[in-house]
Order: structure tokens, then C-alpha cells, then sequence
């Protein structure tokens, strides 16, 4: 048998883009499973929401933004900490870069390891690499569990409604338009990576998204959701997946099963139902490290590594 690529290495095909008006002024930039960015157009300025990996791959977002608008890009903001959504932010000289405070800890914390980690991972995400800025990517706004920013009279509400992706999470919602961006709380047709999540408050989470009945959603991989129906299945789908996720491993972890053991046990459960979704293979050794990690007791997250990686892999994929 042919030994599985490490992660996402050997996926290096070009993903068709699409940009979505979900709302008036609101459009989602997608890209068949790969990371999605928000843009918000205002009064005198937009904002984007998630910057991409490197600034050139940035660069593209910037090109889809002024096919719709000059004005001037004021703020990014960043739904949670993972390289592949931050490092590319100073390509929008953007006057702000909001995130959560507990964003900026998990960055204080983990950012470092996490940009080599990610990096190594999937290389395909980080084209341009070069045109990084040395260091990380650090937030000039941060807010405990909410803030209003103002583009002209358009307000946008920002929201970090509890764990779930990460402890970090924040929501972007657009109260003229009733259209929210989630981040990777929510995806559609997409793995959820939980490699850094926090698995039983999630749903919890999930359950503070609908409570504003968003008309349209930006999720973070997938495509962009307009109607109830639409939003509702692709929130029910991510709680499926983090519920059955879980829930296989916290069966293991009272069977005192091994993780390599528990890694077979939960592939039995979710390869019928998730496994045609994008970075599906890619996730699933991070994401039951993580969930027998948390059936465990262990209720914050390790912090990966290169070589942390490599080796979880190997242990579970030989």
C-alpha cells in the first residue's frame, strides 16, 4: 500500500474562485474548500474578513475587491489565529486588524509554532511565502466578547460567542443586511480541522449563531449560504461533524482504547458520512488527537509543531 502524503502536501491543483454577493455589499470570496475570505463594502471603506495565507495570495482578494469598489480597505479582521488566515493581512495596509483577546493570547502563545506547522502542512495554501513579513501577524484592535465597528453608517457588530475552531473565535454580523461571516465555526462540504478546538462547547456555539437567524452566511471553507435552509443545514452539518467526531472518540477513551486505536474506531463513524469533504484525510489525524485529548480531560489544546506533526502522523497513518 502506497503510503500516504504527509498532511496536505501532495495537493498542489490550482481551485477555481468564486465572488459571491451574498447581501447588498457583501460578498464572500471561496475557492472549492480552500480558505474563504469576506469583504464588506461601507459608506467609506470596507473591511475584510480573514486576509489569506501570504500576502500575494492577498493580493488576489484586493484584485476581486476593486471590481466592485475603490474605496479604501480600513480593516481586517482576523476570525482566529491559524496562519492561513492571518499572514497575509499587511498586503491591505489596512488601518486596523481586529481579532479577540484571546486571539492575541493564542498567538503570544502558539503563533510561532503554528506558522511552521502550517506552512509544512500544506504548501499549496502558502504560495509567495516569501513575501511574509519576517514575524507574525499581530492584531492592533482586540475586544473581550464584542465591539461595533463603523464603516460610514454601515455598523458591523463583531462577536466572539464562545470556543468552538478555536478558543478565539469571532463572528463578523451585518445588522442592515442580516448576513453574518463565521469563520471556521461553521463549513460547508468541508472537513472542520479541530487540530486547536474546543469539541463539547462547540455545538454551544453553534446554537449562538442561529439565534440571529442570519439570512446569508459566509462560512469559512465552502460555499456561501443565502436562506434559512441553506444556513441551517450547513450549521447542521458542521454539529454532526463535531458531534460525531467527539462522540467516537469519548466511546474509545471509556473502552480505554489506544489513539491509534480510537483513530480506527472513529473512521469507521465518520469515512461514511465526511469522507468525500474537502481536507477531509488531511484533518482527521489532527482532529482525533484532538478529541481524544479532550475525551481525556485535557482541556487545552496541545500546541503542534513541525515535528509534533510528523510524528502524530506517522504514529497513526503507519
Amino acid at each position: 500500500m502506497t503510503a500516504k502524503a504527509f498532511a496536505s502536501t501532495g495537493d498542489m491543483a490550482a481551485k477555481t474562485v468564486s465572488f459571491t454577493e451574498i447581501g447588498p455589499d457583501l460578498y464572500a470570496y471561496t475557492a472549492e474548500g480552500d480558505p474563504n475570505s469576506g469583504i464588506i463594502v461601507g459608506d467609506d471603506g470596507c473591511m475584510v474578513i480573514d486576509a489569506q495565507a501570504t500576502p500575494a495570495m492577498a493580493e488576489d482578494v484586493i484584485a476581486r475587491v476593486r471590481t466592485i469598489t475603490d474605496k479604501p480597505i480600513k480593516y481586517v479582521v482576523l476570525s482566529h489565529y491559524h496562519a492561513v488566515r492571518v499572514l497575509g493581512a499587511s498586503a491591505y495596509k489596512a488601518q486596523g486588524i481586529i481579532a479577540s483577546n484571546a486571539t492575541y493570547d493564542l498567538i503570544v502563545e502558539r503563533g510561532e509554532q503554528d506558522k511552521a506547522s502550517e506552512i509544512g502542512r500544506f504548501p499549496r495554501l502558502f504560495r509567495g511565502e516569501s513575501s511574509i513579513p519576517e514575524g507574525l501577524t499581530w492584531p492592533t484592535l482586540t475586544f473581550e466578547s464584542g465591539m461595533s465597528v463603523f464603516l460610514g453608517k454601515r455598523e458591523v457588530k463583531l462577536f466572539h460567542l464562545g470556543a468552538g475552531h478555536t478558543a478565539g473565535d469571532i463572528v463578523a454580523w451585518v445588522p442592515d443586511a442580516e448576513v453574518m461571516f463565521t469563520g471556521d465555526l461553521v463549513e460547508y462540504h468541508s472537513a472542520c480541522y479541530c487540530g486547536d478546538a474546543h469539541l463539547r462547547e462547540w455545538p454551544q456555539t453553534l446554537d449562538s449563531i442561529l439565534d440571529f437567524q442570519p439570512k446569508a452566511i459566509a462560512p469559512g471553507r465552502g460555499d456561501a449560504l443565502q436562506g434559512d435552509q441553506a444556513v441551517r443545514e450547513a450549521v447542521a452539518m458542521t454539529r454532526d461533524f463535531v458531534n460525531t467526531l467527539y462522540g467516537a472518540a469519548e466511546l474509545s477513551v471509556a473502552r480505554g482504547r489506544s489513539l491509534k486505536e480510537t483513530f480506527a474506531a472513529t473512521r469507521e463513524v465518520m469515512d461514511p458520512k465526511f469522507g468525500n469533504f474537502a481536507i477531509y484525510e488531511h484533518c482527521l489525524p489532527f482532529n482525533v488527537s484532538r478529541a481524544f485529548d479532550e475525551a481525556s480531560g485535557i482541556d487545552h489544546p496541545v500546541i503542534w509543531t513541525a515535528e509534533r506533526d510528523r510524528d502524530m502522523w506517522a504514529q497513526l497513518q503507519g
